[in-house]
């Protein structure tokens, strides 16, 4: 258990990385529709512009889409890139000898799992966003593997940054 806690912070920095790869390289929303398939891209649903796929019978279209963003995948986005910045802080702080800094990076690391927490679950909500923010009807389209594995990634981050401050207040 030591061995876990000791490197908790930098087990939540790679699950947050990698979170934020697959955010970015992999497909946000896709189509579950039995005749229909297609795709919107990560980037499509952070920033607003990205590709769009549509594929049906036995032709495809592969377009540029230009729309409007899904909020809460931004924040999700942002916040995960954030918590990656403070669990990076909370990780160098210690090594730097001071007890002020090291009950400093106690509360970084909190704020990252709070960071990581919030961005996870934003993650699970863009397929919804995204149709009211560019008004289109998705009712047969669901969340991309790459982005459900990355909400669960963000979520499991947040868990492995308290784990020093679970196994602190179990101490007591």
């Amino acid at each position: 258990m030591k061995n876990v806690l000791k490197f908790s912070g930098a087990i939540a920095f790679v699950l947050g990385l990698v979170a934020f790869i697959l955010m970015m390289a992999t497909n946000s929303i896709v189509s579950l529709g039995d005749n229909l398939s297609g795709f919107y891209s990560g980037t499509a649903a952070l920033f607003g512009n990205g590709s769009y796929k549509l594929a049906s019978g036995g032709g495809s279209l592969v377009l540029d889409f230009s729309g409007t963003l899904a909020w809460n995948a931004l924040l999700g986005w942002i916040f995960t890139i954030c918590g990656l910045l403070l669990t990076c802080f909370g990780l160098i702080l210690p090594f730097l000898k001071n007890k002020t800094l090291d009950k400093f990076a106690g509360l970084l690391n909190l704020i990252g799992v709070a960071l990581f927490a919030v961005g996870g679950v934003l993650l699970f909500f863009t397929v919804p966003a995204f149709a009211a923010a560019n008004d289109v009807n998705l009712d047969k389209w669901g969340l991309g593997a790459g982005w459900v594995i990355a909400g669960i990634l963000d979520l499991v981050a947040a868990g492995f940054a308290a784990l020093p401050v679970v196994a602190q207040i179990i101490k007591k």
